[in-house]
C-alpha cells in the first residue's frame, strides 16, 4: 500500500469527441451516486478503484467541431444532435465547462455531406484552435487525464490530441483504432515524460468483439478446430454512418480481427475469418446488432456450428469500461508510473501492445488496482 494522501478534487478530465460515448459516460458519472454504488450497483466492472467512484470524475476541458456542440456547456452538448444514444440521466446541472472548437483534421468524412439525417455533422463555423491553444486549455483547467473519442478513420485527428496530451503533461486514454498506446514510438514517448496511456480501441463491457473472444478461446480450451468465423454488426448511430466509407475502416477491421486471432489456438487464414461493422441502419439509432458464426470440427472430425444474435445499446455498453481506465490511470499518475499500462489496457482495449487472454488480462489488471492503491482519506 501507499502513503496517506487526502483527495478534494477527484479525477479532472478532458475530452475530445462529445458524441454518444462521451454523452454515456457522463451521464453515468452522474447516475452512479456514492449512495447507489454503496448499494450494490447494477452495470460496473468495479463500483470503486483505489477509492475513486464514479461520481468523483470531473469534465474539466472538452473539444468538438459540430456547430451544435460548439460553444455550449458540456452537459447540454452531450444530448446535442447527432447524438441518439439512450438518456438514462437526465437531470445533469450545467457543468459550467464550454465547448472548444477542436481541430478537424480527418475527422469528419467527406461522404458524410451525401446525407441528410440526424446523423451527420455540422461543422461549426468557429475558428479551430491551435495545438498551442489546446495544450493551454488542458493546463488551464487542470486536467490529469485526456480522452480521445474523435471518429473512426480519423487517424490524423488522434494522433493530433496524443500529441496534445504528451505537451500538456497529462495521461491518454485512446478509446479508437488509431494505433497509438500500441505504436513503439508513442508507447516510449509516454513512458519517458513519466505519464499513463492506455489503448487501443476500447473493448465494450459485453459487447460483439469481447464474447467473440471468448468464444473464441472456448473453442480453443475444448479441443475444437475453429474452421471459419464472421462477425458482422449493423448500427444506425453517426459512427455506423462513418464507416460507411471503407477507407476510413482500415485499423478498425485490423483492431477488431486480431483481438479474435489472438486467442485462436491457430492463427485463421485470411480467408476463413471476418470481422468488422458491415452496414448502417438509421432507425436503430444507437443500437448494435451483432450477428457471430463459427464453424469448427469435433471429436472425430464431426463438423459443428454455432449461430448467436447479440442486441446491445452500444455507448453505454464502453461507458463502464472507460469509468475504469480514467481511474487506472490516476492511480498510476499517483504511483510515478509512465507508459502504457499493460494490464489494463490488454483487459480494456481490442489492440492493446500486447494480448493476453481475458483471463489473464483480468488477473494483471486486479493486480496492477491492488498494487498501486492508496490509503485515502476521503474528503467529498
Amino acid at each position: 500500500m501507499g502513503r496517506i494522501i487526502v483527495r478534494k478534487s477527484g479525477i479532472r478530465i478532458a475530452i475530445a469527441g462529445l458524441g454518444n460515448c462521451a454523452s454515456s459516460l457522463i451521464q453515468g458519472i452522474h447516475y452512479y451516486t456514492p449512495e447507489r454504488c454503496r448499494e450494490g450497483v447494477i452495470g460496473l466492472m468495479h463500483a470503486e478503484i483505489g477509492g475513486y467512484l464514479p461520481c468523483d470524475i470531473k469534465v474539466v476541458a472538452a473539444f468538438d467541431v459540430d456547430a451544435r456542440k460548439v460553444g455550449t456547456d458540456v452537459h447540454r452538448a452531450i444530448f446535442a444532435k447527432p447524438n441518439c444514444t439512450k438518456i438514462f440521466q437526465p437531470d445533469i446541472p450545467d457543468s459550467g465547462v464550454t465547448v472548444r472548437m477542436g481541430q478537424v483534421l480527418d475527422g469528419i468524412s467527406e461522404h458524410m455531406a451525401d446525407y441528410v439525417d440526424d446523423r451527420t455533422f455540422v461543422r461549426s463555423d468557429a475558428r479551430e484552435l491551435t495545438k498551442a491553444e489546446i495544450v493551454a486549455e488542458l493546463k488551464r483547467s487542470g486536467a490529469e487525464v485526456l480522452l480521445n473519442y474523435v471518429p473512426v478513420g480519423s487517424e490524423k485527428a488522434a494522433r493530433f490530441y496524443a500529441e496534445c496530451a504528451l505537451e500538456a503533461g497529462i495521461a491518454f486514454i485512446n478509446n479508437m483504432p488509431v494505433f497509438i498506446a500500441s505504436d513503439k514510438e508513442f508507447a516510449e514517448r509516454f513512458k519517458a515524460r513519466g505519464l499513463p496511456i492506455i489503448g487501443d480501441d476500447i473493448k465494450s463491457q459485453l459487447g460483439a468483439t469481447i464474447t467473440h473472444r471468448i468464444l473464441t478461446d472456448l473453442f480453443a480450451k475444448r479441443g475444437v478446430k475453429l474452421m471459419r468465423t464472421y462477425q458482422l454488426n449493423t448500427g444506425g448511430n453517426t459512427d455506423f454512418l462513418n464507416m460507411k466509407n471503407q477507407e476510413r475502416l482500415a485499423s478498425k477491421k485490423t483492431s477488431k480481427t486480431e483481438a479474435v486471432q489472438s486467442v485462436a489456438k491457430k492463427r485463421m487464414a485470411d480467408n476463413d475469418i471476418h470481422v468488422g461493422p458491415s452496414d448502417y441502419v438509421p432507425w436503430q439509432n444507437d443500437n448494435k446488432v451483432c450477428f457471430i458464426r463459427m464453424e469448427g470440427r469435433l471429436f472425430g472430425d464431426v463438423p459443428m456450428d454455432l449461430e448467436m444474435r447479440l442486441s446491445v445499446e452500444d455507448s453505454p455498453n464502453s461507458a463502464g469500461v472507460v469509468i475504469d481506465m480514467i481511474r487506472c490511470c490516476k492511480l498510476a499518475l499517483q504511483n510515478g508510473i509512465g507508459g502504457v499500462l499493460e494490464g489494463p489496457a490488454a483487459y480494456f482495449c481490442k489492440h492493446p501492445a500486447v494480448q493476453y487472454t481475458d483471463d489473464d488480462a483480468y488477473a494483471m489488471t486486479e493486480t496492477f488496482i491492488r498494487a498501486n492503491t492508496l490509503k485515502v482519506s476521503v474528503v467529498r
